[in-house]
This record gives structure tokens, sequence and C-alpha cells, in this order.
């Protein structure tokens, strides 16, 4: 019987997101797209698309990828390579097993959920759980699909909860700074504020930026790669580590008022080659 509630359980995401796909292209295909002889990531992480996609194994060395029925586990070659070496360290290291959420569809672009960023095949989720269960087994469909990311903050607070939260997470976060290929990494404020206290003046510390929710995720962004002639490049990191008035203003009154109601986001315009990569 809890075989047959798994299924269901399964068959309705899989409904669901069929009904958010029918509305996005770009969610409705299946298999990446190749126009040339090397991957290429075009346009922006929050407009553009992929070509050349490779698909991550939903198991590796130090890592299991979450949530399979959502479909996005594709990147360019330069963000599978880096999961599977921060998966690598994290075992060699003791530090648990990387649950992999999003990283992007087959051919990148727009997600139904009108989510901005993972549009061209570099930027990957990265669950705050390091998962001691998945040290010795593989997880079942069910669960990469009922598991929740725990948030490490508490009680929806700026205040760090030391029931999540752990050195091991500060390593992590460390080590991914620390690879050459990351251009930045987005954490909750609270969390960016912790790492400032244990960490302050460290060099690492400025790929860390603080933003919003981020507080049971980390979510790390690829640099371009190199001679990627149709990646846009983001604007070049501020100096220093980001312990300062920067970041004090995350937890300002100015940060914490209520957005106001905007009209939805338009759709972003995608460089003219996504639609080689769409249609093709």
């Amino acid at each position: 019987m809890k075989k047959i509630s798994s299924l269901l359980f399964l068959v309705a995401l899989s409904c669901h997101d069929s009904v958010q796909a029918g509305t996005n292209p770009w969610a409705r295909v299946t298999a990446p797209a190749v126009l040339g002889p090397v991957a290429e990531s075009i346009g922006s992480y929050t407009a553009g698309c992929l070509s050349g996609a490779v698909q991550l194994p939903p198991n590796g060395t130090g890592y299991q990828v979450m949530r399979l029925s959502r479909h996005r586990y594709y990147g360019h070659p330069d963000l599978k390579n880096f999961i599977e070496t921060l998966g690598q360290s994290a075992v060699s290291r003791h530090l648990g097993v990387l649950l992999i959420g999003d990283m992007g569809q087959p051919r990148g672009g727009p997600a139904p959920s009108g989510h901005r960023s993972h549009q061209n095949g570099l930027d990957v989720d990265i669950w705050f759980l390091l998962s001691k269960q998945a040290e010795t087994r593989t997880l079942a469909d069910h669960e990469r699909e009922q598991w929740s990311a725990p948030s490490v903050l508490r009680d929806h607070s700026d205040l760090i909860d030391s029931r999540q939260w752990s050195q091991a997470n500060e390593r992590i976060l460390q080590i991914a700074a620390e690879m050459p290929e990351v251009e930045r990494i987005f954490v909750n404020a609270g969390i960016k504020r912790e790492l400032c206290r244990t960490h302050a003046g460290r060099s690492w510390l400025r790929k860390i930026r603080p933003w919003w929710k981020h507080d049971d995720h980390f979510h790390v962004r690829l640099k371009c790669p190199k001679n990627g002639r149709y990646c846009e490049s983001q604007e070049n990191l501020p100096a220093g580590d980001g312990c300062d008035a920067s970041l004090a203003w995350w937890f300002s009154a100015e940060a914490k008022a209520p957005a106001k109601k905007q009209p939805p986001p338009k759709a972003p315009v995608l460089p003219a080659r996504c639609d080689q990569v769409l249609y093709r």
C-alpha cells in the first residue's frame, strides 16, 4: 500500500509539471540540442539557454540528485565537473553527501515556475542538508521527492539554528568558494553574517553573497566558460570580504519591508541564438 501511495505521489507531481510545461516551450523539450563541437552557455544567467548540455547522473561519489521528476539535472559540462569534484571533496573529508537540487533544463531557458536564474547551464542549488543516510545507501525515488531541505535559521528569523548548522556546512561553502571556476555563491544574509563572525577577513568570503531566501540551500554560480563567446558574464564582485555596511543593510527595516505588489515580470528577451537551440 505504501508503494502504491508513493507511485501516486510521483504521478501527481509529474502531472503538475506537465501542466506547467504546457505553457513553456523550454520545459517541453526533453533532450539537449547541439549547435557546435563544444557546449555553449548562451546569454546571461537570467536570460539565456544552453547548447550541448550534459546530464548529471542521479548518483555519484559524494552526491545524489533530488526531485528527479522536475527533470532539471542538466548543465554545462563545467557544472557537471564542478558538482562531481565537490562531491568527491565532501566524501574525502567525511562531511556527508551533497543533495543536489535544481540545475537547469535540457536546453536551459526560462523555467515554468518563473524562476529567473538557472538559464544558461551554470547554476546549481545544493541543500545545506549533508545527508549521512545517503552515505550508506541510494535514496529511493519517493525519498528524493518527499524529503524537504530544512532551513538552517531559527523560527523564520535571521539567527542560525545550531541544530541544523554545522562546521561541515561552513567547510563545504569554503571548498566551493575556493574553486577557481566559481563566480559567486548565494546564501541567506543570516548565514553570511555567521560566516563573517567565524571567518572574517578570509578571501573566499568575497564570493559568498547574501540574497533573499536561500536559508535551506546555497546557490552556486560558475563563471562563463573559457572561450565562451556567447556567454554574458555578471558584473565583478565588490572588493573585500563583504562583512561591512553592505551586509548590515540586509538586516535593516528597508530590506525587511514587504515588497510592493508589482505586475508579473515579463518573459526575458533571449539571445537570437537561443531560437536555434530551442527549435533544433
